[in-house]
């Protein structure tokens, strides 16, 4: 019989049973599973999308049935993930992934998302395509895709095309703006900031410590895990943890409801819900306002390396970069006048004067016996 749903006794999803049928012939099963959906149309679209597959299979064989739409359900995204990968989906879902190419993935940009730039592209274009493709070659043994970078030309190319550059310079937050911005700020804002600007913190780790992150015995601070790094303790200064032990309790609140959430050290719930306050106090202050990332992992770096003079592997791995040529070529700002610079080199050099030759102490016409 063909696939059919039914409830089953111990599952709060539908399940699947019975073949795939093409022409009469049964071509695939028995299949007895779950559809991994709790409703019957969702089982109903799990029905259809096996038997197209299957139908496909049966035609082409296997490596050419599967669509980059097969991919995406293979695939265990996120919310953020799926949400880029919806537009995807739509453009390219029927697609084999044997026809997919690095080249095909980079042209969706212009298509999708005209006036955006290309590292735009690049991260909610073609990473997630190929994060998809690369799983199901994981999975299932279709072809694996290698996409290479856009070039610094295509880079250009499409800023000049939206008139508009890509790549905004950063400006790191030093001694005196952090102490700016402390003075005005409340404590928890102001142990934000230099909690970050000492331990190159991201505004997400930072967010989401809790007060049981805290070990105050050893002077230390557990940080999750983000961006390929590890979780791990991070030690910080006596100062920093007084602080941060003398901030009063603060919940969280769910934006929607209004429902108190988990206690968390700073009081924020999300990695943007601190940027209306510091724009508040940035004003108050009198400072040009800074991010978190600006004033935390770029302040951090240059305060080490540039100010101090600090060996910028030892300040890399204080701030968990696995390779120092990466901080020194995005976060080391450099601060030097250019101006003065250039007064090391002299277009007009002083030349040394010419030392006059001692007068002879003979007169002209003195002879010996005079």
């Amino acid at each position: 019989m063909p696939l059919e749903t039914f409830k089953h006794k111990t599952s709060k999803n539908f399940w699947i049973k019975g073949w795939v049928e093409f022409e009469g012939a049964r071509i695939a099963g028995p299949y007895r599973c779950s559809s991994g959906s709790p409703t019957k149309a969702g089982a109903e679209n799990w029905i259809a999308a096996e038997t197209d597959y299957q139908r496909r299979k049966h035609m082409v064989g296997e490596d050419a049935a599967q669509t980059f739409s097969d991919a995406v359900l293979l695939y265990n995204a996120n919310a953020k993930t799926a949400k880029q990968l919806l537009p995807i989906d739509r453009e390219i879902g029927d697609t084999p992934l044997t026809k997919i190419t690095g080249k095909l993935l980079k042209s969706l940009g212009p298509k999708m998302k005209p006036m955006a730039s290309t590292d735009t592209w690049w991260r909610e274009i073609v990473t997630p395509a190929r994060a998809v493709i690369n799983n199901a070659h994981e999975l299932k043994g279709t072809p694996a895709i290698k996409v290479r970078q856009y070039s610094s030309n295509e880079r250009v190319a499409q800023d000049t095309r939206r008139k508009k550059a890509s790549r905004v310079a950063r400006t790191p937050s030093d001694r005196n703006w952090v102490a700016a911005f402390c003075d005005v700020a409340d404590p928890h804002n102001a142990a934000l900031l230099r909690f970050m600007f000492e331990t190159a913190a991201r505004i997400d780790q930072a967010i989401s410590l809790r007060p049981n992150d805290i070990d105050a015995d050893e002077c230390q601070i557990w940080l999750k895990a983000q961006k390929g790094h590890a979780a791990g303790w991070v030690k910080v200064s006596e100062a920093m943890m007084e602080e941060l032990l003398a901030l009063p309790k603060k919940f969280t609140r769910n934006p929607r409801t209004g429902k108190l959430l988990e206690q968390r050290v700073f009081g924020y719930n999300c990695s943007t819900s601190y940027n209306n306050r510091w724009k508040t106090i940035c004003k108050k202050a009198g400072i040009p306002y800074l991010s978190a990332h600006a004033a935390g992992r770029h302040g951090f770096f240059t305060e080490l390396v540039v100010r101090n003079n600090i060996n910028p592997i030892d300040a890399a791995k204080a701030g968990r970069w696995s390779d120092a040529s990466l901080p020194l070529r995005v976060y080391a700002h450099p601060e030097t006048n250019e101006a003065s610079l250039r007064e090391h080199f002299r277009t007009k050099p002083v030349q040394p004067k010419k030392q006059k030759q001692p007068k002879s102490l003979k007169k002209k016409g003195n002879t010996d016996d005079e």
